[in-house]
């Protein structure tokens, strides 16, 4: 089986993936009750919690510049938020929730003739944000723990944070990636091993950017604390009332499981998550339900919205 028929059957097992989750969410779940939660919701809070979820991707736009122009590459502002919404739009459909950043690479790539550059700054700017999304969820689960003694909230919590130390020893520490590379001897291992070779290689970039960095992140924990903001606000708009802590803790850890490449988008993957940790604060399925479905239609309308630049802007792009 060639390249092209792997990938076209790993896209076609992630849509069914997506849609028996969502096929057994729907099956299990009253469904008269749930478009009855979402057609009372109140609709002013829903729009101020959309405003809300729109400026962290307006915050997302402003950190990847930030990274660009550390690597001397300036665009107009024009040119940047076409590539930015391509990414956008392609989300809704690649595998994960970064598939959006491939187009972004390869759109800017080919603009800019700097693709080293270009993809450094995409891969800086997910870690930096898988940061923000640990350290916030940490802390958040240290300063909720009187509120949820939960083992399996803290083994999750663990399980990403322990991921993310890993990467960032493989990448940043000599000693870590030398081992890294010499247990990935077998020839089966080299797409693996040449992956992290490149990947080091490309972030060190901005090993002399330290000032760049520590901004990156620290935009990037604002980022990831405005979904937890937004999602509390849309769960106030359907009556539901518990403590905001809960949404700093749940929404991280969701938004890790998402970035694993078994659905399309996050698609259902989200739901499911959300339903099995909101249950945790009490919060019904099909209320829980209710407030994923709505997230999603916020990100929808956003990836729409960069389609439609997209389309646009593809006679600019030409040229």
């Amino acid at each position: 089986m060639g390249n092209a028929a792997k990938k076209a059957l790993s896209v076609i097992i992630r849509i069914i993936v997506s849609f028996a989750i969502l096929f057994f969410l729907f099956k299990n779940i009253d469904q008269k009750s749930l478009l009855k939660i979402i057609k009372d919701s109140d609709k002013p809070l829903l729009f101020i919690s959309f405003l809300i979820f729109f400026c962290a991707y307006i915050l997302g736009l402003i950190r990847w510049n930030m990274l660009l122009s550390a690597v001397n590459i300036r665009l107009p502002l024009k040119r940047l938020v076409a590539s930015f919404s391509a990414g956008l739009f392609f989300n809704l459909f690649l595998p994960s929730t970064i598939g959006g950043d491939f187009m972004r690479g390869a759109d800017l790539s080919f603009y800019t003739k700097r693709p080293k550059e270009v993809i450094a700054t995409l891969f800086l700017n997910r870690l930096s944000g898988y940061i923000g999304l640990v350290v916030l969820a940490v802390c958040a689960f240290i300063f909720g723990w009187k509120f949820l003694r939960d083992e399996s909230v803290l083994l999750s919590l663990e399980i990403i944070a322990a991921a993310l130390i890993i990467a960032l020893l493989a990448l940043f520490n000599k000693f870590f990636y030398n081992k890294i590379n010499k247990l990935l001897k077998s020839p089966k291992a080299g797409n693996i091993r040449d992956l992290i070779t490149s990947l080091h290689e490309e972030i060190h970039i901005f090993r002399y950017k330290k000032a760049v960095v520590a901004k990156n992140i620290l935009l990037s924990v604002c980022i990831q604390a405005i979904i937890p903001l937004s999602f509390y606000i849309t769960a106030l708009s359907l009556g539901v009332k518990i403590n905001p802590v809960y949404f700093f803790i749940f929404l991280p850890i969701i938004a890790a499981i998402t970035l694993l490449p078994v659905s399309i988008g996050g698609l259902g993957l989200r739901d499911a998550t959300a339903i099995f940790f909101f249950a945790k604060a009490g919060v019904a399925k099909d209320m829980a339900f209710a407030m994923s479905l709505l997230n999603f239609s916020f990100i929808l309308i956003i990836g729409v919205l960069g389609g439609l630049i997209y389309v646009l802007t593809v006679y600019n792009r030409r040229v």
